[in-house]
């Protein structure tokens, strides 16, 4: 059996946890000798949306997982505030057995952005040096014209796709010239280009789903 469990993270937290194919959290820093994983989504969100977006990468994402029930046996359940506000407390030095107990990948369930995200920027090809909303400038664009360019971005950003593409969605892009209709096509060229490349882990629920809903 496994429980599901819930973490806001912010964008460097989520870097590395891509860098692990989604299949691990990083090493805690220095000054960080707690894990803290959260029972519910709810508290989760409330971090993400109103602490997260304002720190240093003004972005917080919602990350679900599943985590084998007998890794529990020794770690008790924390309320910090009301009863949605539950957590577990890790020790540091446990954060790899916490991993081994995974039992599914780590997944972005929701995400939220401050106004002065930038997002990860990549250092190779087209979308070289450019901040989040210039990347989907510059996709949606070669979408338009030449789809083997746009699929082969993809393919070679994929990490930069993966941690931006949430903010795609939510961002209007009418002022640089990037209608409703081109947005949502070059939105959904995302995932086929996913597909087509069969990158792994999935794209971010958080961006999935609204782009099928659309």
């Amino acid at each position: 059996m496994a429980t599901m469990l819930y973490r806001p993270v912010g964008l460097d937290e989520l870097a590395l946890i891509w860098d692990s194919d989604c299949r691990e959290f990083p090493p805690r820093l220095p000054d960080q000798p707690i894990f803290y994983p959260v029972t519910s989504g709810e508290y989760a969100t409330q971090i993400a949306r109103d602490w997260n977006t304002k720190a240093s990468s003004f972005a917080g994402y919602v990350t679900s997982f599943q985590v084998d029930d007998g890794y529990f046996s020794k770690h008790e359940r924390h309320i910090v505030g009301s009863a949605v506000h539950e957590e577990y407390w890790i020790p540091a030095g446990e954060l790899p057995a916490f991993n081994r107990a995974l039992r599914s990948e780590i997944e972005v369930e929701d995400s939220f952005f401050g106004e002065s995200f930038v997002g990860h920027v990549p250092e190779q090809f087209g979308l070289k040096g450019k901040n989040a909303e210039e990347q989907f400038v510059v996709l949606a664009r070669s979408w338009d014209y030449s789809r083997m360019d746009f699929t082969l971005e993809i393919s070679a950003n994929r990490k930069a796709v993966y941690l931006n593409c949430p903010f795609w969605v939510m961002r209007d892009f009418a002022m640089h010239g990037i209608a409703a209709e081109l947005k949502g096509a070059a939105l959904a060229g995302v995932i086929e280009a996913w597909k087509c490349n069969r990158i792994t882990p999935a794209l971010p629920a958080a961006f999935s789903k609204v782009v099928s809903e659309r």
